[in-house]
């Protein structure tokens, strides 16, 4: 459990598979894009390419915000702060694509190719409706 997310947050967000909002910083602006992810244990791994990559490398520092929604209305939400660190193992990788990847209905191996980035969770807060 992390000590910045409430227990009541952290099963939210485990199992489901819903979209998380990914937001990095390039040149002081936020960059805000959806992405799959995994959480355990105040951790959140996510696979990712392109800008949000650049980004990361560049400043550790993201936010992650996710919700469940029935027919665009909210039922809760959760907030997250933290800092991510860029894992370039092929092992991790392959390892984070076969647990990710299912979860969304996916092959292990689709989406290859993008980098695995664990961001600790330092400080968040959750909101239901």
């Amino acid at each position: 459990m992390s000590d910045g997310l409430p227990p009541e947050a952290e099963d939210l967000i485990q199992d489901e598979a819903l979209m998380a909002h990914f937001a990095t910083s390039v040149k002081d602006r936020p960059h805000v894009a959806p992405v799959w992810y995994r959480y355990r244990n105040g951790t959140l791994s996510a696979l990712i390419t392109g800008q949000k990559l650049e980004n990361v490398r560049r400043n550790p520092r993201v936010a992650i915000s996710i919700e469940q929604s029935e027919n665009g209305s909210a039922q809760w939400m959760v907030a997250m702060r933290g800092t991510a660190e860029v894992i370039e193992d092929e092992v991790a990788i392959r390892e984070a694509e076969s647990v990710i990847n299912p979860k969304y209905g996916a092959d292990p191996d689709a989406w290859q190719g993008n980098t695995l980035v664990r961001v600790d969770v330092a400080s968040g807060s959750y909101r239901t409706y």
